[in-house]
């Protein structure tokens, strides 16, 4: 392997700290923090105290449920300073799915924001840890989640019973020496998992991928280098921080670099085009609609973006006409496409800068260079040869140790020879070049968010009136797919879409809930009886007049 670097997430800040002292490193205008890359170790380093004096040990699961807001950094670097891993929360999830979350994770620690959107994180909370009603802060004992010991909240709110500020978090850290943590830092070596992130499968319950020191900061540093960062860059993080584009892609990139982190709360046209400009970012990572929102923004000629140079686009296949407004519009040359899965820390293969616009469009570009990749016949397993649809399969040091507690998906995932089998469909040129075709199983992506269908059927069974439900994807202009359930209601009853989407808003996250529906008597099947969801999307795209756009 060319690069390979065997460094812990402490390893890494500690050496661009050192490098770079006076160099920006975050950049958070909402929260009027402008810190360089000495001030923010030092933060790094202060919540790191703060979870030795919670009593976190090497290897304990810390869930982290907030929006893009400083602490997520702090908590990010300094979680891997102590080696307690970190388990990504999604802002979309509601109670039914955080209560899943952090009993499958073993969670000991759970820090959460007041709010996003029209979720209050804080009552969800207090839902599904009802004894933090009587409890002192640090001594939780939940009859749901027995390993759940601390929360620890975030913002401004007067009284949170059951619950640390982050304020006495930090206060109760200063009683922990630094040779403690730096005995803490030199124990853990980066073959440690540090990164919990879930993600569905067929299954319907999401997986908890565990990811190492060695998985992600060798995914950011080959990630960085084909985009060019350095510690001349700023990139403006609009992505959410809880996936690997956010974590790994966006803010481990910039770490290791020694880029500037310019980080948006959440999505926003109109503050991205504010913050490109004001401070002069010459990166942006984004799904493709983050970016077509910002093409159209209302008063997108206003602003001065002539400092942008490269970004990532991924998520989503990239329609030519807004790869080229990126390029020339928003004077973006050098954007990227990226593809991947959580599974492989995330990136596989990236197109690079200097790729004509064709191959940017038509294909999610070539391997990394310390990442394998092939094509084989997702039947037999057999490699195939350039030119034909097979699945995707990618070997490197960057796949993941495993699916946590799930030692079965863990196996039919990764097979003896250490191929991570993608579940997706693809092609590779003579130049190495790959093509995504499709996926084996029916993912829907909507917006840059994987959607799995069996999790959303799942849930639509504990409605009492439903007898079967299919859930699948339909084309959609703006969001690539969008999710349709096609319902089959029990003899007799009937039902309406509005009684539907009530019962699935606040139990499963929004973006999930579907936008059609459609109520059946029967579904299309072959000879063994087995429902045919491609016919059903035929369907349904033909009747919506949605077949066109697909």
């Amino acid at each position: 392997m060319t690069g390979f670097v065997s460094k812990t997430l402490g390893d890494v800040i500690r050496d661009t700290a050192q490098r770079f002292p006076q160099h920006p490193a975050l950049i958070s205008p909402q929260f009027q923090i402008r810190y360089t890359y000495r001030q923010l170790y030092d933060q790094c380093r202060a919540a790191a105290k703060g979870l030795l004096a919670l009593g976190v040990k090497r290897g304990d699961h810390v869930s982290v449920w907030t929006t893009n807001v400083p602490e997520w950094i702090y908590l990010q670097f300094g979680l891997g300073m102590v080696g307690g891993v970190l388990v990504t929360v999604n802002t979309n999830y509601q109670s039914h799915e955080l209560e899943y979350i952090l009993k499958q994770s073993d969670s000991t620690t759970l820090f959460l924001i007041e709010r996003y959107r029209d979720t209050s994180f804080y009552e969800t909370v207090r839902k599904v840890l009802p004894e933090l009603e009587a409890c002192r802060p640090g001594g939780l004992a939940s009859a749901r989640m027995p390993l759940m010991k601390n929360v620890v909240y975030i913002g401004n709110r007067e009284s949170t019973p059951g619950m640390l500020s982050f304020r006495d978090f930090i206060e109760m850290g200063k009683t922990v020496s630094d040779t403690e943590l730096n005995d803490r830092m030199a124990s853990l070596t980066s073959d440690d998992v540090i990164n919990m992130q879930y993600t569905s499968g067929t299954t319907g319950f999401p997986k908890g991928v565990m990811l190492t020191h060695a998985n992600i900061v060798n995914n950011a540093r080959m990630v960085g280098d084909v985009m060019g960062m350095t510690e001349k860059d700023s990139l403006l993080i609009q992505v959410p921080l809880f996936h690997c584009f956010g974590c790994v892609m966006s803010t481990l990139n910039c770490v290791y670099h020694g880029s500037a982190m310019v980080v948006v709360e959440f999505f926003d046209p109109d503050l991205a085009l504010q913050y490109i400009t004001t401070e002069k970012c010459t990166a942006i990572n984004g799904v493709p609609t983050m970016f077509i929102s910002i093409l159209n923004a209302s008063d997108f000629n206003r602003y001065d973006l002539t400092s942008l140079r490269t970004g990532i686009m991924a998520g989503a296949p990239c329609p030519i006409e807004a790869m080229n407004a990126v390029r020339t519009k928003m004077h973006c040359p050098e954007v990227v496409i990226a593809f991947g899965q959580t599974e492989s820390s995330p990136v596989m293969t990236m197109t690079r800068r200097d790729d004509p616009v064709e191959l940017r469009v038509s294909t999610v570009g070539r391997l990394l260079p310390d990442i394998e990749g092939k094509i084989v016949d997702p039947e037999t397993g057999r490699d195939l040869p350039p030119d034909t649809q097979g699945e995707i399969v990618t070997r490197s040091a960057c796949v993941m140790k495993g699916y946590y507690k799930m030692p079965e998906a863990t196996t039919a995932a990764i097979d003896a020879e250490g191929w991570l089998h993608t579940g997706d469909l693809g092609e590779v040129d003579q130049n190495g070049y790959f093509k995504v075709t499709g996926r084996i199983k029916d993912m829907i992506i909507r917006g840059g968010e994987n959607i799995y269908p069996r999790e959303i059927e799942e849930f639509l069974y504990t409605h009492p009136k439903v007898a079967n439900a299919q859930v699948l994807g339909v084309a959609d202009a703006k969001y690539g797919e969008q999710v349709l359930a096609a319902v089959q209601l029990k003899n007799g009853l009937s039902a309406s879409a509005d009684e539907f989407i009530e019962f699935c808003k606040g139990k499963i996250a929004r973006h999930k809930i579907p936008k059609y529906w459609e109520f059946v008597d029967s579904y299309p099947m072959t000879a063994s009886g087995k429902i045919q969801k491609f016919k059903l999307k035929e369907m349904f795209e033909k009747k919506y007049g949605l077949a066109a756009n697909s």
